[in-house]
């Protein structure tokens, strides 16, 4: 019997891509039901389709990965390593480019972090999320200020770069899209001011991959990050791919079996090993097979739809939900940019005389749509972005600082869009129909509403 099944026909990127959970009814407090929005892409995208029935139909074949003699052992180690293969040919990667598969895109980046050489300089600006922000040796890292255009990104980089102490590793740390406004920043221009200062670059594209192509060659970037579950593949594996010397030179990240290629007692007691030189030197245990393959069955589904379309298409939404945001007066769109700044489908805002904890809440249970709220695991980036901007505590009582978020991507329906924007109008002119309180610091719907 096949593993593989044979591909669907291409799915035209002009709809949206088949996604699990589209049909999914969730209960109102007012009453009845009503299909659920998922318009939190940017924490977790739905899985495919396409996906889904991937990994059903490998699922019998499941077997341990490596060094296994039994038949299924020897296919899942074949689908694993092509996977790999899959895997970098999405992301363009050079010909002597590592992939290692990692949980995701915080522990590709701790990863990378745990494999710098000692002394490494690392350069970072405090709009990434906390997953690129936090994993370096805090005396070894230069924090940036927030840009305000992506002119003044690069800029502030070479400054920044050219104004460090001579000698040593030097590595920058960016992200290709932000998980809070959704915009675009100028990769290829920050990865040429690096190169030019004899820096490397890692490029956290955890919210680019799902949306936009990531060309690791074209791009000139000497590492990538993402996760599986922000492309449509939410089964526990990530990526870092790219240059191997210093992924060959460090200690395993997890020492174990699979890393290792001989272990032997030392006459004193100890032991002596000889680890892999391979991506396996930092894969030790049993490897996620179903998530790795969940990643490159995503990977493939993308680029049989077609990037271009999906681009174009998802645009479209942005445009349309930037349109019907700017039409209500109440609610301003987050960003550092400014409003015209390119982004994918990832967009926050606030809304005057709402906490926003009270907003997400009021929208899940009253329209069955989902959204996030909060400082989006970048605090420093979303305080910046709001200022002076002040809120109602949660349901009422101490001032707090947050933001809405809302998300999509390939899977989304023009409906929820439409849907998604009837709501914020209708909360904004009309209010809530329902009451809330606080429990465990967020809104919940109260029992016997008004």
């Amino acid at each position: 019997m096949p593993v593989h099944p044979a591909a669907p026909a291409p799915v035209r990127a002009t709809t949206p891509l088949p996604v699990l959970g589209r049909d999914v009814l969730v209960p109102l407090v007012t009453g009845g039901e009503v299909a659920y929005a998922a318009l939190d892409y940017a924490a977790s995208a739905p899985a495919l389709q396409r996906v889904w029935d991937d990994v059903a139909a490998y699922a019998p074949y499941y077997g341990s990965v490596h060094r296994g003699a039994g038949y299924l052992s020897q296919l899942s180690t074949d689908l694993f390593e092509q996977s790999r293969v899959e895997v970098a040919a999405f992301l363009g990667c050079r010909a002597d480019d590592q992939v290692v598969f990692t949980r995701s895109t915080t522990d590709s980046l701790n990863l990378l972090a745990a494999v710098v050489p000692d002394g490494t300089r690392v350069f970072v600006f405090e709009t990434e999320h906390h997953a690129s922000l936090l994993p370096w040796r805090d005396g070894d890292v230069t924090y940036l200020s927030a840009p305000r255009t992506p002119a003044d990104a690069v800029a502030l980089l070479e400054r920044a770069l050219a104004a460090r102490e001579p000698g040593g590793p030097v590595l920058v740390c960016v992200t290709g899209a932000s998980n809070v406004t959704g915009e675009l920043w100028p990769v290829r221009e920050l990865a040429a001011a690096a190169h030019a200062h004899g820096a490397r670059i890692v490029l956290d594209a955890a919210q680019l991959a799902p949306h936009h192509p990531v060309d690791v060659a074209e791009l000139d970037v000497d590492w990538v990050a993402f996760s599986g579950h922000k492309l449509y593949a939410p089964f526990g594996s990530g990526v870092l791919a790219g240059r191997a010397d210093w992924l060959r030179e460090a200690e395993p990240y997890l020492a174990g079996g699979g890393a290792s290629r001989r272990v032997a007692r030392r006459a004193d007691g100890g032991v002596e090993v000889d680890w892999h030189t391979t991506e396996a030197r930092h894969e030790a245990g049993s490897p996620n097979v179903i998530g790795v393959y969940a990643i490159a069955s995503a990977c493939r589904a993308l680029r049989e739809a077609g990037f271009d379309g999906l681009v174009e298409r998802e645009q479209a939404l942005v445009a349309r939900v930037r349109e019907g945001l700017a039409g209500i007066e109440q609610v301003r769109v987050l960003s550092l940019f400014g409003e015209d700044a390119p982004r994918v489908g990832v967009l926050s805002f606030v809304v005057d005389g709402w906490n926003s904890s009270h907003f997400a809440a009021a929208l899940s249970a009253e329209y069955g749509i989902g959204v996030r709220d909060g400082l989006f695991c970048a605090h420093p980036l979303v305080r910046t972005l709001l200022g002076d901007h002040t809120e109602p505590g949660d349901c009422g009582g101490d001032t707090t600082l947050n933001a809405v978020r809302v998300s999509f991507g390939a899977g989304t329906p023009d409906e929820h869009v439409e849907r998604f924007l009837t709501a914020v109008a209708a909360l904004v002119t009309d209010g809530a129909r329902w009451r809330y309180r606080t429990e465990n610091g967020r809104c919940v719907p109260a029992e016997g509403g008004f």
